[in-house]
């Protein structure tokens, strides 16, 4: 599986658990990526869920693919 095929299956699983979340993506290089999430706050949880084990099979094949999950009404981080 390519960086590219990884990408969209983690973004079709981020928006089965949240269909109105926003999706931001950057790929390091051809084996790594960083998805941020930007969801309701009810359905982060769920995000983070639904990703857990497909982003570590992901991983076993060798792809770095990692899933950052917000808060889509309060972004910003918290400490």
């Amino acid at each position: 599986m390519s960086i590219d095929e990884a990408i969209e299956q983690i973004q079709l699983t981020i928006h089965t658990a949240s269909p109105s979340a926003e999706i931001k993506v950057v790929k390091m290089s051809d084996e790594e990526a960083r998805i941020s999430v930007y969801a309701p706050a009810s359905e982060m949880q769920a995000v983070k869920d639904a990703t857990f084990q497909p982003v570590l099979d992901l991983l076993i094949e060798g792809l770095d693919v990692q899933v950052f999950v917000y808060d889509k009404d309060n972004p910003s981080p918290t400490a």
